[in-house]
């Protein structure tokens, strides 16, 4: 800058990244007289102080428009033939990679491109997009997020999360079932479900029938038992600095699921309640049941009680339940998902960290641990 300092010039733009230790460092300047010895001067003073140097001389060359979409790969790995097939797509599809930063090195490896698309698109074209883009997904082994760039992407402000195989692993029907010597008929009635195969309303009562007379005591058991999902309570805890409402929104069972909730200070709960008469499981539910209809109204309430639009709002699942939730969310993200939910989500995640789910929101894993560190709560488990 000090070689500009003693010019005519005014500053239009500066851009300045350093990788692996180097610098490259971009300005855009405007020269109201003689450009050809201003360039000189500059190219003269960084070859002094040992910097390479390229300058460009243009007319109105003004600040671009910003980014249209971000589309973040995440991978284990990310490979070149894996990026070089995305750019590709991206460029079929009219769009130009305006910016490229790595958000993530664990326990994913994470880029997020900034990208302008010819016309910036609309329903149609987005759809394309994300379509061409699974495309290259599958046949690669990365996840591929596509989101609409601008203020859109940073206002999120609610989100909510499936609880069985989605929050925690398993499916909480079936360990109690496993009380009562059921689990491998209920299990498989629940994977019907979940495939969109079954009514799911249906599904869970004939299901529920199963646990008649088990002891109440089993979902206390049920409930110490659960374990997280590999990077939940990480998540949870971002989500919360960044000032998110979150909650939880199940097919399952409030009796073993509230536990939890408070302990991650949700701010949320909608799950089916068991109907215990003398301390005994009757294999009843009480009230109406949370099916895929009932979990949608649950985030639409979620969000009116906040005051949060739609369009603000995050949904994250696995089930053909799950259907219409992450339709009205403002992003919904398939997790690990059956294919009838992969179908109608934005972004879909196959890998097995639920944390993978701050990255397609452009929180970059450094940001993370350093929140985490500042916390005295940093740690990096092994991986394998």
């Amino acid at each position: 800058m000090g070689a500009l300092a003693g010019q005519a010039v005014a500053l239009l733009d500066v851009e300045q990244v350093v990788i692996r230790g180097q610098l490259t460092l971009g300005v855009l300047v405007s020269a109201t007289r003689d450009p050809e010895g201003l360039q000189e001067v500059v190219e003269q003073a960084m070859a002094s102080i040992g910097f390479d140097v390229r300058v460009e001389i243009g007319v109105g060359a003004g600040k671009s428009s910003p980014s249209s979409h971000a589309v973040v790969i995440l991978g284990s790995p990310v490979t070149a033939t894996a990026f070089s097939a995305v750019a590709a797509k991206l460029a079929s599809q009219g769009g130009n990679i305006d910016s490229i930063r790595g958000i993530a090195d664990y326990p994913l490896t994470g880029l997020e491109l900034m990208v302008s698309v010819a016309g910036r698109g609309g329903v149609a074209a987005d759809a394309a997009l994300r379509k061409g883009l699974a495309e290259v997904a599958a046949r690669h082994s990365v996840d591929i997020a596509v989101e609409r760039g601008g203020l859109a992407r940073r206002a999120k402000r609610l989100i909510v999360f499936d609880v069985d195989s989605t929050l925690i692993q398993g499916e909480v029907i079936e360990m109690l079932a496993a009380h009562a010597g059921r689990e491998p008929e209920v299990a498989a009635v629940t994977e019907a479900a979940m495939r969109g195969e079954l009514d799911f309303a249906q599904s869970l009562h004939e299901r529920v029938k199963a646990l008649a007379g088990l002891d109440a005591s089993v979902l206390d058991d049920v409930a110490k038992s659960l374990e997280l999902t590999p990077g939940a309570r990480t998540t949870i805890r971002t989500l919360h600095r960044l000032g998110f409402h979150c909650g939880l929104v199940s097919g399952g069972f409030r009796q073993v699921i509230d536990g939890l909730a408070h302990e991650l200070e949700l701010d949320f709960v909608r799950a089916n309640t068991l109907e215990i008469v003398d301390g005994k499981l009757t294999g009843r539910v009480i009230g109406e049941v949370v099916d895929r209809m009932g979990k949608a109204q649950a985030l639409r309430s979620f969000a009116d009680q906040v005051g949060v639009p739609m369009e603000q709002t995050i949904a994250v699942g696995d089930g053909a339940n799950d259907i219409d939730m992450l339709s009205v969310a403002g992003l919904g993200i398939a997790f690990n998902a059956k294919p009838a939910l992969r179908e109608v989500a934005d972004a879909t995640l196959n890998h097995p960290f639920l944390d993978a789910v701050l990255f397609i929101l452009g929180v970059s894993r450094d940001e993370i641990e350093a929140a985490d560190a500042a916390d005295g709560v940093y740690r990096r488990v092994p991986l394998g």
